[in-house]
């Protein structure tokens, strides 16, 4: 959501922000439309304090006996008047609040400009990839004699799901408990356990809805499936006011994600790189406006120590502005190494989205110096996606006869297994 007082004043800058994303100009169609509703407005008062001064003069007539036929005439006229105007006032403000919801976040002014992932900038590389002595296999070859299996999950479920057995289920399992454990005691992450089923407004607060509706499963009780613990994990300060002191707030859950992927039909559809329901460890902080530029550098670091415990070598991207998502003002992509394809690929997306989401929220907070509530600023990152995690532990620590090496970091999450060994 964009605040329409900024937008007054600086229609251009919020059309040269659209611009960078690739999408035409709005300024004009949105003023026009406050506008006209603000005119409404001024309109209605006038009617209604004509309103008012009428109906003394009603009343002053009545005592003294006088004709009150004409002025009960026009009371009654202006009662259908402001009745009309009112309605016609609502449908205003709901256009208006509509519009302003379908345009994405304004972008931080650092984003590189660019029409897709292609002028996304790489910030730093981190780690070596490994030189095999063999030729390295992709995790779905690796998996089939580990325990992962897409054909029983198919019996089950269809495409794009996957079942995990034994040593690999476990290791799901030691990846989310390390990095639970690494957020919450090291980095300040508070876990919360959240509903996986939400309402529309929580959807709504973090721009999912309406424009992404389509990449989302909804029940028959009207509730949603959460994409993402972001949704639930933001929206805990909807509609408060809160004080200064208490920020930053810093919340971390590890739950199931679930996503249609409508909007990526035919892409990544091999193993386990693009599924339908996924585990994922979220980082969500909760700032003010002068904090949320260093709470970002700050979350991506978090997200980047995981990649670091468990030796996998990856790189920090700055995505561009036609590759920077709907809510998001500014956003670094991790990619993670698959040997096994011979490409990083995404592990984690830390965003700033600034006051975007809270203004969709009401969430404020209240300034220490005094003063009225300010919007807060919220951000969320993946600390990380533990599908994806796994994925290149098998690709980076495979040996040439199909086993697994896992890092030292995670042994004694694995009750001191520190090799996955292939199923005969």
């Amino acid at each position: 959501m964009h605040d329409l007082r900024w937008l007054r004043e600086n229609a251009a800058a919020f059309d040269r922000s659209l611009a960078r994303r690739g999408l035409p100009p709005a300024a004009a169609t949105i003023l026009a439309l406050d506008e006209e509703r603000r005119a409404l407005e001024t309109t209605l008062q006038e009617r209604q304090a004509e309103r008012n001064r009428l109906s003394k003069e009603i009343g002053e007539a009545k005592r003294t006996g006088a004709d009150t036929t004409a002025l009960l005439a026009r009371v009654a006229a202006l009662k259908d008047e402001v009745k009309a105007g009112e309605e016609r006032l609502r449908e205003l403000q709901a256009r208006l609040e509509s519009l302003l919801a379908s345009y994405p976040n304004r972008l931080a002014e650092e984003v590189p400009d660019g029409p897709d992932e292609r002028a996304n900038r790489v910030v730093r590389v981190v780690g070596t990839p490994r030189r095999f002595g063999f030729p390295p296999k992709t995790h779905d070859e690796l998996g089939a004699k580990l325990g992962m299996s897409f054909e029983r999950a198919a019996k089950l479920s269809g495409a794009r799901f996957v079942v995990l057995r034994g040593a690999l289920a476990r290791l799901e399992r030691a990846l989310a408990t390390f990095m639970l454990d690494l957020q919450t005691k090291e980095h300040g992450y508070l876990e919360v356990s959240v509903p996986l089923l939400v309402r529309d407004d929580a959807l709504f607060g973090t721009g999912q809805l309406p424009k992404f509706a389509q990449d989302l499963f909804r029940v028959d009780s009207g509730h949603w499936l959460i994409p993402t613990a972001e949704v639930p994990l933001t929206n805990l300060v909807a509609g408060e006011i809160l004080a200064e002191a208490e920020l930053p707030l810093r919340f971390t859950a590890c739950t199931p994600c679930f996503r249609s992927e409508a909007g990526a039909a035919g892409k990544d559809t091999k193993g386990m790189l693009r599924q339908h329901q996924f585990l994922k460890v979220e980082l969500v902080s909760v700032t003010t406006p002068e904090q949320s530029a260093a709470e970002h550098e700050r979350m991506t670091a978090c997200a980047e120590e995981v990649l670091k415990r468990l030796e996998l070598p990856y790189r920090v991207v700055l995505l561009c502005s036609g590759d920077t998502g709907f809510a998001s003002a500014k956003t670094y992509d991790l990619e993670v190494w698959l040997p096994g394809q011979g490409v990083y690929r995404e592990i984690s997306s830390c965003s700033n989205c600034t006051d975007f989401q809270a203004r969709r929220m009401q969430a404020r907070y209240r300034p220490a110096a005094g003063g009225s509530p300010r919007f807060l600023h919220t951000l969320n990152g993946s600390g990380l996606a533990v599908g994806r995690t796994l994925i290149a532990l098998l690709e980076n620590f495979q040996e040439a006869d199909g086993s697994i090496r896992l890092p030292g970091a995670l042994v004694p999450y694995m009750d001191g297994i520190d090799r996955l060994e292939p199923e005969d």
